[in-house]
């Protein structure tokens, strides 16, 4: 199977501190699955590292007040490329991001704190009807 992944959860350092958030359960997935790694905000234009963003409403802000909904959705819309050139079957990805995360993410106060809601890539990937998990939702077995 082929697996959509948040790169920063394989350990490639593109979040917008620079860094990245390496997995051992989605490194596992590798031993029997292609994992494809994607970035969707570097995908949208935006460099690394990057003043972090949350989303507001349909809105992604960064916390300096800049709107970065345009490049989040670009990203999100070149992730989905993506995914379906790569025949993709899944994905899993970063949980809490305003791109990635799944169910829960940042209430756009910067404050740590959570809300219900979905990342913009995870948004367009479950409106087409795609299974997408979080690196929390792993819990060592097979997708």
């Amino acid at each position: 199977m082929r697996i959509l992944v948040s790169a920063c959860l394989l350990g490639i350092r593109c979040r917008y501190d620079g860094g990245s958030k390496p997995c051992g359960q989605v490194l596992l997935l590798g031993k029997k699955h292609v994992l494809i790694p994607v970035c969707p905000e570097q995908l949208g234009g935006l460099p690394t590292p990057r003043i972090p963003c949350e989303r507001i409403g349909d809105r992604v802000i960064a916390r300096d007040g800049t709107d970065r909904t345009d490049e989040y959705r670009t990203g999100a819309e070149e992730a989905l490329k993506l995914y379906s050139m790569m025949h993709c079957e899944c994905a899993v990805l970063k949980a809490r991001s305003p791109s990635c995360g799944c169910g829960r993410i940042y209430d756009g106060t910067f404050s740590g704190a959570l809300k219900n809601g979905n990342g913009v890539l995870a948004e367009m990937l479950l409106e087409k009807g795609i299974r997408v998990l979080t690196e929390e939702e792993l819990d060592g077995t097979d997708i």
